[in-house]
């Protein structure tokens, strides 16, 4: 059975910055990619908040680049998910792509995915005019008119992208009141092409599989009345789930399953066992903090390690 100092669980910005610090300190760390190698940044199209790009990079070109660095200082990368961890003893032991190793220490950057309504319409209509990413899918919507589900930052974004490509993008949201910040919500505002319907739950997406989304049955949140929208794509933006089930029961978390982490650290609540990213941070949420993060468990793990296994 192959015994790694550090097994890496996932490939985003947090997963690969951890790599390269790891590789640097010469412990040659083993690095699984997960079900979505390069992680949300892949199905991000132009990333324009990353410090050192001024022209904005596309996501999965910064991926890249973050995998590539990793690999150039030594990181062994199994392109493959991890589907079992037992946490309860060191070496703790990692089961990925039907073989078992052993790990000193584990870095889990297994990130989040994006929530879905949960509606069968919805599941049966998804990719075929239903998206939870408006920048992997807007090119199919030139000309159509798109409603985009949420009350978030993302939504506000997601819609703001949209109007490159959609004829007229309405935002359904369940209340009056908006979780997005002012700046998001004032442009959305102020963007012609984008429509609202408030206080509207959307209980149907219309339409087949042949033929598209035609449209979606809402429920007015105060009345109680329901109403038809026709428009030909579904955008879901309602937030997202951490990607931490492989560890329930074995590391503390919060209610919605974010890993908790010792405040100012990336210890998790065993020793040698260290979270970074967004399957930690519910409040953040971006590349720069996921990198950040990333380079923290890093030197977390190997101070544990050069200590003897002291947290």
């Amino acid at each position: 059975m192959e015994h790694h100092q550090v097994v890496i669980i996932g490939s985003g910005p947090a997963g690969y910055t951890a790599a390269i610090y790891a590789a640097r300190a010469n412990l040659k760390p083993l690095l699984f990619t997960g079900l979505q190698p390069g992680g949300q940044l892949t199905i991000t199209t132009d990333v324009e908040n990353y410090p050192g790009f001024p022209k904005g990079v596309l996501g999965p070109e910064m991926m890249e680049l973050f995998r590539a660095q990793s690999e150039r200082f030594g990181t062994q990368i199994i392109d493959g998910i991890v589907t079992k961890v037992d946490l309860s003893k060191r070496p703790f032991h990692v089961v990925g792509e039907g073989k078992e190793y052993l790990a000193e220490t584990v870095i889990i950057a297994t990130g989040a995915s994006a929530k879905w309504l949960e509606l069968p319409s919805e599941k049966l209509l998804s990719g075929r005019g239903v998206s939870a990413c408006a920048t992997c899918d807007g090119f199919f919507f030139r000309n159509k008119e798109v409603g985009v589900v949420g009350g978030g930052d993302t939504a506000m974004e997601e819609a703001i992208f949209l109007t490159k490509m959609a004829s007229k993008v309405t935002i359904i949201h369940r209340r009056e009141e908006f979780r997005a910040s002012k700046v998001m919500l004032q442009r959305a505002r102020a963007n012609p092409k984008i429509g609202w319907a408030l206080n509207q739950e959307v209980i149907e997406v219309l339409g087949d599989k042949t033929a598209g989304v035609c449209g979606v049955r809402t429920r007015d949140t105060v009345s109680g009345e329901t109403r038809q929208l026709p428009i030909g794509g579904l955008f879901i933006a309602i937030g997202h789930t951490p990607n931490t089930q492989l560890f329930k029961g074995q590391l503390a978390m919060d209610e919605v399953g974010y890993i908790q982490v010792a405040a100012g650290t990336t210890k998790t609540t065993v020793p040698g066992v260290f979270a970074s990213g967004d399957a930690a941070d519910p409040t953040y949420r971006q590349a720069v903090t996921a990198a950040g993060t990333g380079c923290m468990a890093a030197i977390d793990a190997e101070r544990f390690l050069s200590s003897g296994g002291a947290h």
